[in-house]
């Protein structure tokens, strides 16, 4: 069972049909590249059989000469006019003769070799008809013993203009030996170079898929903990190369994602450990130590307080969840993002005095209409005018624009704060991602930019960033103004969500 199961296995793996269809395609090949060469060798035969005829047609024209000979039995008498003491003419002559009849009209033989005389008689019939012809007539005959010959049949006039019938013929068994030896050296070695074809190949494919399995080995070796392992470029600059850099980006993404997500669980513990050991406190304290209801009172106040900052934790992991498996409808209506945005700077102005910074707002235009979710709208702002007074030193401001170009809404938050080193740029609006500064011991969950990005996608729009150290941070949304009724699903799948913008 074993062993027919790694045949199967080998037989399914890529390595075997790469091999097999390289075999395949090779051997159709050859047998068509062999049968191409025998049909030509078969042609240049044939060809050169009918050049030897006609040569041999010519030489009967010019040298045979049928005079009148009453004393002979059909009153006509053959005779070649040739040299009988030249080699070469007598070799001529045999070679015509070999396979030759000379007939009149009525079929009576004149002159006939065994070998002609050995492939049939030919009609009379058909002998007239070749004497009314002006083309010869090529045919092809066997003997007994199945020997192939091929005949030209013409007719040459007498003395007195009388006309007789002549057919020479060629033996072909020499081109059909050739070809036979051909075919059986083809036959003999196709197999030979099939085989080798094959072998050569599982060779060459076994070395152009090593990549690959050292690809598969690596991703193997990949745990949540070794998640730095990376598998070094050929420097072939091909496909495989291509393979192993996007295998490795992909090693690196996920790298990122779950230091992320260990961040993130460092980051939410740490953030409902506080607020709830607090609260414990301060029910115990209250609980040995309260004697009057004053006292009960406050600890049940500050308890209230923590209670509600766990609300809000859980709310925003809440409406992160929904967010990423589309669950989120927006409630789009006709809304003035004129009016919109400039109420939610005037919500942010008493935390701007009391930030010691100056916030304001400007627009191009007076109305700007379009369909928009509010409460996501306004979140958006909100987070980024939180942001933007968080990380902006007393003496700052903080400046917010509205201006319409078209069809779009671009809506800027711009602060005179700290700025982001350009290393922290990329990943900014990425999950749980947060920029830690000595200047803001306090920190967020990282959750107000991914909802930045979120909301603006949602509404089919975009947003980035622009930042400088010392000098402040630029945030740019852009917002279509098209036509919209009734609530949407934002459908965002995890990895949208994680994406840069």
């Amino acid at each position: 069972m074993g062993l027919v199961a790694g045949r199967k296995h080998i037989t399914r793996g890529l390595r075997f049909t790469l091999t097999m269809g390289y075999t395949i395609v090779f051997t159709i090949l050859l047998l068509g590249i062999s049968l191409v060469f025998r049909q030509r060798l078969a042609s240049s035969l044939d060809d050169q059989a009918h050049v030897d005829l006609n040569r041999n047609s010519t030489i009967v024209r010019g040298n045979l000469r049928l005079y009148h000979a009453p004393e002979e039995k059909y009153g006509y008498q053959p005779d070649w006019f040739l040299d009988p003491h030249d080699p070469e003419e007598n070799r001529i002559k045999a070679d015509v003769q070999n396979v030759e009849i000379v007939a009149d009209a009525n079929g009576n033989v004149l002159e006939e070799s065994k070998a002609y005389q050995s492939l049939g008689a030919d009609s009379v019939a058909h002998i007239r008809s070749v004497l009314n012809s002006n083309q010869p007539v090529w045919l092809e005959r066997r003997d007994p013993k199945g020997v192939l010959y091929l005949i030209r049949q013409f007719w040459v006039e007498s003395d007195d203009h009388k006309k007789f019938f002549v057919a020479i013929g060629l033996s072909l068994a020499h081109n059909q030996a050739l070809l036979t030896q051909f075919t059986w050296v083809i036959l003999g070695l196709i197999p030979l170079v099939i085989l080798t074809g094959g072998l050569t190949g599982w060779v060459f494919a076994g070395r152009a898929l090593s990549p690959v399995i050292e690809i598969a080995q690596a991703a193997q070796r990949i745990t949540g903990s070794k998640l730095s392992l990376r598998i070094p470029s050929r420097g072939a600059g091909d496909e495989l190369d291509y393979l192993i850099e996007t295998f490795n980006q992909m090693i690196e993404r996920l790298e990122i994602n779950f230091n992320q997500v260990r961040q993130f669980s460092t980051d939410v513990s740490h953030e409902l450990r506080t607020p709830i050991t607090i609260i414990r406190g301060q029910l115990e304290v209250a609980l040995f130590t309260a004697q009057t209801a004053e006292q009960y009172r406050d600890a049940i106040v500050n308890s209230l307080s923590d209670i509600e900052r766990l609300s809000q934790i859980v709310r925003a992991l809440l409406l992160l969840s929904q967010a990423e498996t589309g669950q989120v409808a927006l409630q789009k209506q006709s809304l003035d993002l004129v009016e919109l945005t400039s109420e939610t700077a005037d919500q942010f102005q008493i935390p701007a005095e009391g930030a010691d910074l100056k916030l304001t707002f400007s627009a191009n235009c007076n109305k700007c209409l379009g369909y928009f979710d509010r409460v996501q709208i306004e979140r958006m702002l909100s987070n980024l005018l939180s942001n933007a007074i968080k990380f902006t030193p007393a003496g700052g401001r903080v400046e917010v624009s509205l201006k319409r170009e078209g069809n779009d809404a671009e809506i800027q938050v711009k602060d005179s704060g700290q700025g982001i080193s350009p290393e922290h740029l990329p990943h900014i609006f990425d999950r749980f991602y947060r920029v830690r500064s000595s200047d803001s011991p306090e920190q967020g969950l990282g959750l107000g930019l991914s909802f930045v990005a979120w909301i603006a996608r949602a509404h089919g729009g975009s947003v980035d960033v622009q930042s400088e150290l010392g000098k402040g941070t630029t945030f740019r949304i852009a917002l279509p103004l098209h036509a919209s009724s009734g609530p949407e699903i934002a459908q965002e799948s995890p990895s949208e969500l994680m994406k840069q913008v």
